[in-house]
């Protein structure tokens, strides 16, 4: 609800004026009416048919006034960098009016009589515009701007990745165009219309079944793109099997050789989208590399789901995807979920031999060996010149013996 303006609020009657967005109190309006206030206030009604009658009468002014309120509202599409031009409704040229942007007032420096004029639009300028009369704020007018672009032409592709059931079309935009937009798309094989049933999700995405195998004659696809600004389209026209590309293999796993530095077990599953390898077998690509080089290395396979890598580098990490293709036609997939694998390595051995245990065992033996409890020098046993070398003679010997085993 707008708050009271310059203007204050006009007290509506019934001649179809808007009461319903008048501060003032319902037993205000019903004073001017003659209708007795104790059909709001709850008080004593003396006679109960007439004011029934108010009832009856207060509900119509209801009515109307919210119908005559919503008139002349609609949806209001421009381009980006247009200068648009709105008429407040039935409203004369010349006409007092105010204008809002998403509720808030708009300056009457955008204002051409009772027109309103906005130059140069952008996306910010889209929103709820309304028109209300000058002096009673009676809403006019209400639109809502929506400020985009029209469509450039789309992106389509069409695929089989479950040959030979059919195959599916897919479309998008290069670029928004920030409004609703509308996609049509049809499918001729030579001059037979097909239905393209379109997917519940995503909602882009439209499928064809295949009815006649092998067929030579071409499919022209249309896709034709509208919204309110304008319109585009784009066509392919292809054969059956220039558009079958199954999807990626599945469950890709590397495992180490045991006791083979240089191999990588490698072994993967068909894409399950891909209805009957038997019939229509695939055949593999396989790449593989070390994190720390660059380059490649490839292996094409014409059958099987498994292959033994022979040249890796013994101990680096190896990263490895699978490709898959039809045997006859069509393209490769997209590469798979890319697996990491490191060869086979061999543990590092402990040295055990017979001389490092013999050296640890004397080393421990010398270490523990308890210090002598007999003097072999004592002072009050020697006598005498000869008995002070005997004495120095044999701490030599022991000093020497000590050495060897420290």
């Amino acid at each position: 609800m707008r708050q009271q303006g310059q203007a204050g609020w006009k007290i509506p009657d019934l001649s179809g004026e808007d009461w319903s967005s008048s501060q003032k109190s319902p037993p205000d309006v019903y004073e001017k009416l003659g209708t007795p206030q104790g059909l709001w206030t709850g008080g004593e009604m003396a006679n109960p048919v007439p004011s029934a009658c108010c009832v009856v009468l207060a509900v119509v002014v209801v009515v109307y006034a919210q119908r005559h309120s919503q008139q002349d509202s609609h949806t209001q599409y421009e381009r980006v960098g247009a200068d648009v031009t709105m008429k407040c409704g039935s409203m004369d040229w010349d006409a007092a009016v105010t204008w809002t942007a998403n509720g808030t007032d708009i300056d009457e420096s955008h204002l051409n009589g009772s027109y309103l004029i906005l130059k140069n639009v952008d996306l910010s300028q889209s929103g709820q515009y309304s028109c209300y009369e000058g002096s009673s704020w009676h809403l006019k007018y209400q639109t809502y701007l929506k400020v985009g672009t029209p469509p450039k032409e789309p992106v389509l592709m069409c695929r089989s990745n479950n040959y030979p059931k059919g195959f599916y079309c897919s479309w998008h935009l290069p670029t928004p165009t920030y409004i609703p937009n509308t996609f049509n798309i049809s499918v001729i094989h030579g001059t037979k219309d097909m239905v393209c049933e379109k997917d519940a999700v995503p909602k882009n995405r439209c499928h064809i079944r295949y009815l006649q195998l092998f067929s030579t004659v071409k499919y022209k696809v249309t896709l034709t793109v509208t919204n309110a600004l304008g319109k585009n389209f784009t066509t392919l026209t292809f054969d059956e099997f220039a558009i079958v590309k199954p999807d990626p293999p599945e469950s890709v796993v590397a495992k180490p050789v045991p006791n083979n530095p240089r191999r990588l077990e490698v072994s993967w599953q068909n894409p399950s989208s891909w209805p009957d390898p038997e019939s229509f077998p695939l055949k593999f690509f396989l790449r593989y590399r070390p994190l720390i080089l660059d380059q490649w290395q490839h292996v094409e396979l014409s059958d099987g789901t498994s292959h033994t890598i022979t040249d890796a580098y013994a101990g680096k990490e190896y990263i490895i995807q699978v490709a898959a293709k039809d045997n006859d036609i069509g393209t490769w997939s997209d590469w798979s979920v890319a697996v990491h694998a490191t060869p086979w390595t061999e543990e590092p051995k402990h040295l055990t031999t017979e001389a490092q245990i013999t050296e640890t065992t004397s080393a421990s033996t010398s270490s523990f060996m308890a210090p002598p409890t007999t003097k072999i020098c004592d002072k009050g046993a020697v006598v005498g010149s000869g008995a002070v070398a005997v004495c120095w003679t044999a701490g030599l010997v022991v000093a020497a013996y000590s050495v060897l085993f420290i």
